[in-house]
């Protein structure tokens, strides 16, 4: 009878050792994800390194946990307050040859849009612990162009270490950003700045549907959202071409690829610390005034204009 005891004992602690090492349940699997879910908040990207596979296929790419992790970093980093959860908490679990497939609806927040993917994690385990193998969304999800998502940030806008400028560019309700590459340039002993190769800048944008904008003769700029001028749900944007005593504002209508005004320029070697509100306003209805540095009587001064826009 002892002996049928102890055996029993010792039967169950081996069943209880080997799911120790091993998590097969779903609710361990739920558990996970929900985990998984709940670090993808702003700061906690090293919180996320322990999730996955040393080479994990991330939105139909594969990628090195490292990548996937600065991916994230970038994430955070571009949208601060950035939030995911999954919708009504509910996981669709399927387990196939050891190997986990966990589908959900995650729903995003981002610089103030929100929407929802159909979105997917592929599990296996390693050494006693879940590992992500594949992630991203399906198929037919849409606005997979969204600047949430890898492919926004696998262009020169990431890569160039440059400010982004965010705003909805298109007028499809959803968040841009655009960003410059500005010709590599040489300060010679007088100070003078030479461009390596032609002196042009160039805005891009992480939505595809907005073509490239080029600023001939610019090396050194800045941007600004200008928002909606002319009534089309789109913002516009500003570029800032600064030279050693001026600098020039172009309005552009970015959708649409043209200028709004004629390039608005301030001397500023006279008139100094302008900002943006000194030179540009929306006064009404399709209607912008301008402030410029213009000579008169051999002087230079300020002149503002109202423009009507079409």
């Amino acid at each position: 009878m002892k002996y049928l005891q102890y055996l029993s004992c010792l039967i169950i602690i081996l069943l209880v050792g080997c799911n120790e090492v091993d998590p097969k349940g779903e609710k361990d699997v739920q558990k996970f994800v929900q985990q998984w879910n709940q670090d993808h908040t702003p700061l906690k990207a090293p919180y996320l390194e322990s999730c996955y596979m040393p080479t994990v296929n991330y939105y139909g790419k594969q990628q090195t946990r490292v990548q996937v992790l600065q991916d994230k970093q970038w994430l955070f980093q571009q949208f601060p307050d950035y939030t995911q959860r999954i919708v009504n908490n509910q996981l669709d679990i399927t387990k196939t040859e050891g190997t986990y497939l966990v589908t959900f609806t995650k729903r995003v927040t981002y610089n103030g849009q929100e929407a929802d993917y159909p979105a997917y994690l592929s599990l296996m385990v390693r050494n006693g612990n879940f590992k992500i193998l594949r992630e991203g969304v399906a198929e037919n999800a849409k606005n997979t162009n969204a600047p949430i998502f890898p492919n926004a940030r696998n262009n020169k806008a990431y890569l160039s270490k440059t400010r982004q400028l965010f705003g909805d560019f298109n007028g499809d309700g959803l968040s841009d950003f655009a960003t410059v590459i500005s010709p590599e340039t040489t300060t010679t002993a007088n100070n003078t700045v030479v461009c390596n190769d032609d002196c042009n800048s160039r805005i891009i944008f992480s939505n595809k549907d907005i073509k490239d904008i080029v600023i001939q003769g610019a090396y050194k700029s800045q941007l600004d959202n200008l928002q909606d001028l002319n009534n089309d749900q789109a913002d516009e944007i500003g570029f800032w071409d600064i030279k050693p005593s001026t600098k020039t504002l172009y309005v552009y209508d970015a959708y649409n690829n043209r200028l709004l005004t004629q390039p608005i320029v301030i001397n500023t070697a006279i008139h100094k610390n302008l900002k943006l509100i000194d030179v540009f306003k929306k006064t009404g209805p399709n209607k912008i005034t301008i402030t410029k540095s213009v000579q008169e009587n051999g002087k230079w001064v300020l002149k503002s204009e109202v423009i009507r826009l079409d």
